[in-house]
């Protein structure tokens, strides 16, 4: 009897000891769980194919143990990255006990080839923690193919980019007041999620028709390939002077070019010629209280293609601006947005404008907009819109512009359109597209293709038919 009773107690205290032993584990959703760094940076150039290594610390900063139910390459197989969890080389570990106030190590690994011309300039992945309910992510980027990376680089005097390598931008790219950035024919931008280019001096961008100068996100895989909205864009603000963009083409913005306030010299404050802004998810180009020359470019698919606010100075000559709605942006607003006003905080402020569109296009489909060019004025400023030779579409034709020789509501005929398939193409090649030879004579003798304008009456939009 005595040894059954024994028996009983010590199996009561076993089953008590590992009873408690398990209960020492902290299951609050809200223990405390922290990390050495939130994100990995690989700032290495890769010119060969390598192998970097770092590292980041788990920390258990509770006064209990915890469970960690797992921690995951969320890449798996298909990264090009590889990790060692707690000293073991693997994508994911189950289970893992860490003692109160400890830590454990995670080791992660890049294997990256520059050659491979599949792999986008940035090559990302993450590590999920998982533990009671929550999930906690560490990121993990690295450089994927040869370039120059820039970080929140600042252009302080007069400095030149040229296209032997393209030049990876990461928290922003700066052109101080008085200084002047030159961007050679053929050169590549390639801008993070976080980095605008910011002109407070003066920028030059000239390219060529056969090496035009690019500007977009630098993320190439499909899904980013054509999404609006990848990166923040171009601004030039109150100091900046004397801009040029020619031959560019400029991608997958928030606001594609972004223009404020008056030029400090006579100039107009941005030229732009022969240039395509394509899949701005705000607006391709937004003029506030400026002035700005704008001919020969294309502007597509964008929130809006061309905004203008608060007056300012501004010519369009032979511009294709169309949109159409797709499966990365449903089109709400207008093609063509003019207002001599701008509501910033619930003050209107207003300003004299003087705008001209000539020989241009302005079409959109499936969209919402009933009219593809809308108007708005606010207070006695002067308000002079005008379209001249153009051809737009509209049910009704717009308040407070004037137009001379337009066509409304006939399809441009562009060669082809095809959303789905995310084929654009805006020349033109039919004989009976009715913007054929439907122009003026202008200075302006080449197209966008840098081709000849036919002798006599021109083609309207930014390409000439041959």
């Amino acid at each position: 009897m005595t040894r059954i009773l024994f028996s009983f107690v010590f199996l009561y205290f076993l089953i008590s000891t590992i009873s408690c032993k398990k209960e020492s584990f902290i299951t609050d959703q809200n223990a405390q769980l922290s990390f050495s760094a939130d994100t990995i940076h690989f700032d290495t150039v890769f010119t060969s194919t390598g192998s970097v290594t770092h590292f980041f610390k788990v920390f258990n900063n509770n006064n209990q143990r915890l469970m960690l139910n797992r921690i995951k390459l969320m890449g798996s197989d298909t990264s090009y990255f590889h990790t060692n969890i707690d000293g073991v080389p693997t994508s994911e570990l189950t289970n893992i006990s860490m003692e109160a106030n400890d830590s454990l190590y995670v080791f992660v690994t890049v294997t990256i080839d520059p050659n491979n011309t599949q792999l986008p300039f940035i090559v990302t992945d993450s590590i999920m923690i998982e533990y009671n309910g929550n999930y906690r992510f560490v990121q993990l980027e690295a450089f994927g193919k040869n370039a120059r990376f820039l970080r929140g680089h600042t252009v302080t005097s007069n400095e030149v980019f040229n296209n032997q390598f393209p030049y990876i931008i990461l928290d922003g790219l700066q052109v101080e007041a008085g200084a002047t950035l030159r961007i050679n024919a053929g050169t590549e931008l390639y801008f993070h999620a976080n980095a605008p280019l910011l002109v407070d001096g003066t920028l030059e961008a000239n390219g060529t028709v056969t090496q035009p100068i690019l500007f977009t996100g630098d993320r190439l895989d499909y899904y980013y390939r054509n999404l609006p909205g990848s990166w923040p864009g171009i601004y030039f603000t109150d100091n900046s002077i004397n801009n040029q963009l020619t031959f560019c083409k400029i991608k997958n913005t928030y606001r594609g070019i972004s223009v404020h306030n008056p030029s400090l010299n006579m100039n107009d404050k941005v030229v732009i010629k022969q240039t395509i802004i394509e899949r701005a998810y705000d607006a391709g180009i937004h003029l506030q209280s400026t002035s700005a020359n704008i001919s020969n470019s294309l502007v597509y698919n964008c929130g809006t293609n061309v905004r203008i606010r608060a007056g300012g100075q501004y010519q369009f000559t032979h511009c294709t601006l169309a949109s159409y709605s797709n499966n990365t942006l449903f089109r709400i607003n207008p093609v063509v947005s003019v207002f001599n006003y701008i509501n910033e905080g619930g003050v209107i402020n207003s300003g004299d404008l003087n705008c001209n569109f000539t020989n241009s296009i302005i079409w959109g489909e499936n969209g919402i907009a009933d009219n593809e060019i809308e108007t708005g004025q606010e207070g006695t400023d002067d308000f002079v819109l005008n379209f001249n030779h153009c051809l737009y579409k509209a049910q009704s034709i717009p308040l407070l512009a004037s137009f001379e020789s337009c066509i409304q509501n006939i399809n441009p005929e562009f060669d082809q359109i095809d959303a789905a398939e995310n084929i654009y193409q805006f020349t033109i090649s039919s004989d009976t597209a009715p913007g054929l030879d439907s122009g003026i004579s202008t200075s302006y003798l080449k197209d966008l293709k840098d081709e000849n304008r036919n002798v006599g009456a021109p083609d309207l939009g930014a390409y000439e038919k041959q």
